[in-house]
């Protein structure tokens, strides 16, 4: 009945929400988002111009929905009478109790936070934080960057908020907007992790007596995003993780029981993608890319059998789809930043 639900839910999720939101939808994902800044602050430096952004971060988001709201939220999307109905039912009569050291509460009604594992929690809160991003008036704030004619001053996902402005001032009107409707449907930001991050100047901030942290570097969906918009440290940090990886699977690769196409297929499945997350994002140079190649031969030798580099394809032509360029070039890099094929959809 849940994926019923799920499928009805669907024409309604592609028609009310932006494109910017990119949380739990076909075909989107953190690898977008991360790209799309990385575009945006090249561009930015190319055309010598500052760029402000805020990372928001909600106190337990998901734990705080109000039932009452999101059925008024979800009549004001559009969304038919009677899926409302059943998703009412579904929430209705909920009831929890606490196990102490000293035994159980007594039980409570549940009035808030969408149902843990329920494959229909993503979708409702998807309609819930955009109805907060449409109090705001982000859509009509001439605040934001200018793309091809179209202004554009937050990326999503889910609840991970980044909103993004051409000035300080700019920036602080958006995250008060936000913060403020926020807080009428009963999400509160959590200042402490929110953090600001500038190209430009910037002095400190102070949001209801709390001070805004000012960063250089911001881990943005998995990956690493500076404030200068190099790629040098996130290709270094990935490198180090998958070696990590690597390492703790030292056991199964030195064991002499397991084959060594089973051996190739772990390292295939298991340490290139934490290596190459978010790469399609990166301006790649030739000396990063000798050292990704470098990296991909100490892994081949960690096996325990000697292996003929030829057996086995590179990380960047592997399969019947080898990789092909984005199109993309930076003013700073000797090579075009790489994008699998299936990324491009």
């Amino acid at each position: 009945m849940l994926k019923i639900l799920q499928a009805r839910l669907q024409q309604y999720v592609n028609h009310e929400l932006p494109d910017v939101q990119a949380g739990f939808r076909k075909g989107r994902g953190t690898r977008d988002q991360i790209a799309n800044i990385h575009w945006i602050m090249e561009k930015a430096r190319e055309f010598q111009k500052n760029i402000y952004f805020c990372f928001i971060d909600y106190l337990k988001a998901i734990d705080c929905v109000d039932h009452n709201k999101l059925w008024k939220i979800l009549k004001e999307m559009r969304i038919p009478d009677h899926l409302t109905c059943i998703l009412r039912n579904l929430y209705a009569g909920q009831e929890a109790t606490v196990r102490t050291g000293h035994g159980t509460t007594d039980w409570f009604q549940i009035g808030k936070g969408v149902r843990q594992g329920c494959i229909l929690s993503p979708c409702l809160f998807n309609f819930y934080a955009e109805y907060i991003m449409r109090n705001a008036g982000l859509e009509e704030a001439q605040a934001g960057i200018k793309i091809s004619g179209r202004n554009i001053n937050n990326f999503r996902y889910a609840d991970d908020t980044t909103l993004m402005a051409e000035s300080e001032e700019e920036l602080k009107s958006l995250l008060v907007k936000v913060k403020e409707e926020s807080e009428k449907v009963g999400l509160k930001l959590n200042i402490q992790k929110t953090k600001i991050m500038a190209s430009g100047p910037i002095t400190s901030w102070e949001i209801d007596g709390e001070t805004v942290e000012t960063v250089s570097d911001f881990i943005f969906g998995g990956s690493k995003i500076t404030a200068d918009g190099d790629c040098s440290h996130e290709i270094k940090r990935h490198l180090l993780l998958g070696r990590q990886v690597m390492t703790n699977l030292d056991s199964i690769l030195k064991n002499r029981d397991i084959t060594l196409p089973t051996k190739v297929c772990l390292v295939k499945a298991m340490v290139f993608p934490v290596v190459m997350y978010g790469c399609e994002s990166w301006t790649v140079k030739k000396a990063k890319c000798r050292r990704i190649d470098a990296f991909e031969l100490w892994c081949w030798r960690r096996l325990e059998s000697p292996l003929d580099c030829k057996e086995i394809q590179p990380v960047h032509s592997e399969g019947d789809q080898p990789w092909d360029f984005f199109g993309r070039n930076d003013a700073k890099a000797e090579t075009p930043v790489l994008w699998p094929p299936h990324a491009k959809s």
